[in-house]
This record gives C-alpha cells, structure tokens and sequence, in this order.
C-alpha cells in the first residue's frame, strides 16, 4: 500500500503545496482543515483519485476537534507515515489593547497546543510500530522576535523547543521528529505584509525543499537556506545593536486594521 501522510491546514498555502508534491510523489492523502469544501474542490480540480485522498474536518485551536480527526484518519486509513503539523496563524498584536490578547491566546492555541494534539493521536501508534515522522512547521520568525510580532514569533520559538523535546522523547523508538522553518513563502499568510520579504518563495519550491528535507530526516532546517544565515546574523547581534536595526521596522497588520 502507498504510504500515507496526514497534513493540517491543507486548504491553502503551504499545505496544499505540500499535498500535491506528496501526491506527485505517490502518496495518500489525508487532508485535515476547517474549510473541507475548498479542499474536496482542490482536489477533484487536479484529477487526483478519490481513492488518494480523504478529508477531516478540524479546528486547530480546539483540541479535541483536531485529537478526533487524526483519530479518524487512524481508522479510515491507517497510522500515517508522516504527519505535517502546519496549521497556523500569524496577526500582528498590540499589547497595550485589550482585545488582542484574545489574539494572542488564540495564537498560542492554534500554534502550539495545537500543533502538540496535531501529534497526540498518532504517538503511540508510531511508537507500536517502530517507524514514523512528526513534522512541526516552525518560522525563521521563531528566531529572534520582532516589533508587532510578539504572538506570532514566540510561538514559533516554542515550535522548535517543542519539536526538539520531543525529538528526544521518539528517537528511541524509532520515531523521527522534524522542524523546519519556512522564511518568507508566498500564501495568504504572506500576502498582506506591508514590509520587503527578501528571498520570498513560491509555496510550490517551499514544498518541494521541504519534502526532500522530510525524506532525508534532517532534524531541523531553515528554507530557503539564504534566510537561514539572516536569521543567524540577526541571533548574534548585540542587543542594542538588533534594537537600532528593527527601530522604525513596519509593523505586522493586526485584526483590527
């Protein structure tokens, strides 16, 4: 049977994109986002099969709505070989206003508990088996925070400690854990951005990098490989010096605007 990989937030961006390269590798699907017509629409559009593919209804900033899906997957295709946390939210936030630390919270939900439920009902499986991959979608925003983006980048910081605690918890049984970190790829998450996004990427390469790094089982990865050394650079600036460089610097759009 051909292997099987369980991707959230599926309808759009890098999830698609990652859901045709597996296709177009051989795989099944299972498809798992909130709006479920758009993927069934995106699907049958590309001519791929319906015995490929099946779709999940899930929020992932309700737990047990993502938990029950993957639970779904488990029993209507079997435990996957990969699994691709990739659901997530980017809003700039403003601290001083009341109302976006609802936003914040709902980052935090969407972006790390739900990531970690994304994983949960597919752990124990994976460990029976001896063979599996977890792949959490991370950010180089994740690497040093930025003004008006303080919900967005910590969450993606935990992203990656997450990722790399559990890397250590599965390695013994055989169960690979990877983190990547998408630079700045062109999706509806990207494309209100009132700020220059050097090295932008289409989502389709973002895609084809990523499944390459997935299939060597690289640990961690920053792509495309350019905005890793930024990201290097900006984590080994002095403070006062990073502070004078994003002094000014456009800040994220929040809901409200």
């Amino acid at each position: 049977m051909d292997p099987l990989v369980f991707i959230t937030g599926a309808s759009s961006g890098i999830g698609q994109a990652l859901a045709w390269r597996y296709h177009q590798a051989g795989w099944r699907l299972a498809l798992a986002a909130r709006r479920t017509g758009e993927i069934s629409q995106w699907a049958q559009a590309r001519g791929i099969p319906v015995e490929g593919w099946r779709v999940y209804g899930a929020d992932v900033a309700q737990a047990e709505s993502i938990v029950a899906a993957g639970r779904a997957c488990i029993e209507a295709q079997g435990v996957p070989d990969v699994v691709v946390a990739n659901a997530g939210i980017s809003v700039g936030v403003d601290t001083a206003v009341r109302a976006d630390l609802d936003v914040i919270a709902r980052t935090y939900a969407t972006n790390n508990v739900g990531l970690a439920a994304t994983f949960h009902p597919f752990i124990d499986a994976m460990v029976r088996r001896g063979s599996g991959t977890l792949v959490g979608i991370s950010s180089v925003a994740g690497i040093r925070g930025l003004p008006g983006h303080a919900a967005y980048c910590s969450s993606k910081a935990a992203v990656t400690s997450y990722c790399e605690s559990l890397r250590g918890e599965l390695r013994p049984h055989g169960v690979r854990v990877v983190t990547i970190a998408p630079g700045y790829v062109d999706t509806p998450l990207t494309q209100r951005n009132r700020y220059g996004m050097p090295f932008l990427m289409k989502a389709e390469d973002f895609a084809d990098a990523a499944f390459r790094t997935i299939a060597a089982g690289r640990s961690y990865r920053v792509i495309p490989w350019q905005m890793g050394v930024v990201a290097k650079l900006l984590r080994v600036l002095p403070d006062p010096l990073f502070d004078r460089v994003m002094a000014g610097r456009p800040r994220k759009h929040r809901e409200a605007e």
